[in-house]
């Protein structure tokens, strides 16, 4: 396993960490004063400042990106996929604009939370086939453009209201259904906040193998945990074992970014300088 404690060479910054702080441009501007030499933008950040002057600023800033937030929230009633479709080929010009080497994938849950205005329904099943469909018609896409696709499984949690994909494997059944010959167009986006806790999680990395693992995140899962979505920890502040499961990914050849992505009151709340100097620490002395 590579030693991060030398140097901070392999963190990358999920912007969304530090999003209550400031603007994309602002946050490009810290990192680069820090020594962070990539970033993964969220759509929202890119919209407020612009996906041209976005895009200048991070060639600028020399800034690699290690993901682009995010696509999916695929399920949606019928009056509402085609919008959805809409949504997701955008994402993917955009992303290729700013040169990210892939697309993070939120599936969505049911289709009112994913696609507000989307008519009620509570069948589960019938949302993760819509995903599937939909992953296979955004593929089509993306490979005109070059642009891999990252599922995220996310903890079961958020089943209902996020993403209907909830495991490791559950991510990877749908690559293989949908890209079997392992393309290099489909993978998996692994957060240690959503997976930690999973008994097949070992395996499941053993499974995806170098070609499938397209980005890895890091952040700590506190105890109590008071927001299931906005209480994330800074690493070592919870109980995950991280270094165990970069570890597993490096095992299998993984050897990209440790993206720190925390959403967290408590850390929207410090100053962007102290944010990204915990991030640099715990880097080093965690991750």
């Amino acid at each position: 396993m590579r030693d991060f404690s030398a140097d901070h060479r392999w963190l990358s910054l999920n912007t969304a960490t530090v999003r209550k702080q400031g603007d994309l441009l602002a946050i490009i501007d810290a990192c680069a004063r820090h020594g962070i030499r990539a970033i993964d933008p969220w759509r929202d950040q890119v919209a407020a400042v612009g996906l041209d002057r976005a895009a200048r600023a991070v060639r600028d800033a020399g800034l690699e990106l290690t993901g682009y937030c995010r696509g999916g929230m695929f399920t949606a009633d019928a009056a509402h996929r085609i919008e959805a479709r809409d949504d997701n080929r955008r994402a993917v010009d955009e992303a290729k604009a700013l040169g990210a080497p892939c697309i993070v994938l939120v599936a969505g849950g049911l289709p009112q939370y994913s696609r507000p205005g989307s008519a009620v329904s509570k069948d589960i099943g019938e949302a993760r086939a819509q995903v599937d469909d939909a992953i296979a018609e955004m593929m089509e896409y993306a490979k005109q453009a070059n642009m891999p696709l990252a599922i995220e499984p996310l903890h079961p949690a958020y089943a209902a209201d996020r993403a209907c994909v909830n495991t490791t494997k559950q991510a990877l059944d749908i690559c293989d259904r949908l890209d079997s010959a392992r393309t290099g167009v489909l993978g998996v986006a692994l957060d240690v906040y959503h997976i930690w806790w999973d008994p097949e999680l070992l395996p499941q990395i053993a499974r995806a193998g170098k070609d499938r693992l397209l980005a890895f995140h890091v952040c700590d899962w506190l105890v109590p945990t008071k927001d299931i979505l906005n209480d994330r920890g800074m690493m070592g502040d919870g109980v995950i074992d991280i270094r165990s499961v970069r570890a597993a990914v490096e095992a299998v050849g993984f050897s990209g970014y440790s993206e720190i992505e925390i959403f967290s009151h408590d850390w929207w709340e410090k100053p962007m300088e102290e944010v990204l100097r915990t991030c640099i620490e715990r880097h080093r002395s965690v991750v």
